[in-house]
């Protein structure tokens, strides 16, 4: 599964990555621990409007960066507190399920990353790993998003939601969790996106064993599992056992 990453770079940064335009309107934020419903950058691939807010499908599509929340709403939905339920998606049931069915077909995006977060679990200990591109290049999750419009206020602003797409790990990964988000490589970035594109069956493939192998499995500090703490050093390589010894040696100090 994908219940935390990191997401760094800077607007500039991603533009240039991904060849988009930016419509974050200043809401970007640098991000060492991103969580559930937060407001993230993604990148969208759509047809302009025109004034009257009409799609003008013979104008080529437009790639962009914009903001959205962390936690799918699907369109239908009476509360959009069940986004929170809704962060990920599993490949292998999306088209059939009501909730993400719509969004696959013609809602897809792509989650900018630095990397993402994963616990290994030996006993009762849990154990944190980062997993991340050694060069530092950024890696894109598949992604759903969809738009809700509460029904007692037709003037409210749309809340625009995503969810990342996930299938089995692979590889290296297996030793961490059986889950891991889907990748989608630079190849493919354009297929993901294509509005136009409804046969996604050849997306949803499993993320290629080449990327699988040239990630860096991390081992970080036990930071990261609260959710408040958000700087770079939680994206540092500890050695776990020399972590364990430091946090006895807190303990084992004599009291002055």
């Amino acid at each position: 599964m994908c219940g935390r990453y990191a997401a760094t770079k800077d607007p500039a940064k991603l533009i240039e990555e991904f060849e988009a335009i930016d419509l974050t309107e200043g809401h970007a934020r640098a991000d060492h621990n991103v969580a559930p419903t937060k407001n993230v950058v993604t990148v969208v691939q759509r047809h302009p409007r025109d004034e009257d807010g009409q799609v003008l499908e013979d104008e080529p599509a437009e790639r962009s960066l914009r903001m959205m929340k962390w936690g799918l709403v699907p369109f239908w939905a009476k509360d959009p507190s069940v986004g929170s339920r809704m962060i990920n998606t599993r490949a292998e049931t999306a088209a059939e399920k009501p909730a993400f069915r719509r969004a696959l077909v013609s809602r897809r995006c792509l989650v900018p990353a630095d990397g993402w977060f994963e616990w290994r679990r030996t006993g009762k200990e849990k154990e944190p790993f980062y997993m991340t591109e050694p060069d530092g290049s950024s890696i894109a999750f598949g992604g759903i998003w969809e738009s809700w419009h509460p029904k007692d206020d037709k003037d409210a602003a749309p809340l625009i939601t995503f969810s990342i797409i996930t299938t089995d790990a692979a590889g290296q990964l297996t030793d961490v969790h059986h889950r891991m988000p889907l990748i989608v490589p630079e190849s493919h970035w354009d297929g993901w996106l294509d509005p136009d594109r409804e046969d996604v069956k050849d997306l949803l493939v499993p993320t290629p064993e080449d990327i699988v192998a040239s990630l860096e499995l991390r081992p970080i500090s036990t930071l990261v599992n609260n959710v408040r703490n958000n700087g770079p050093e939680l994206l540092e390589r500890v050695d776990p056992q020399q972590e364990l010894e430091d946090d006895g040696a807190l303990f084992d100090k004599p009291k002055s």
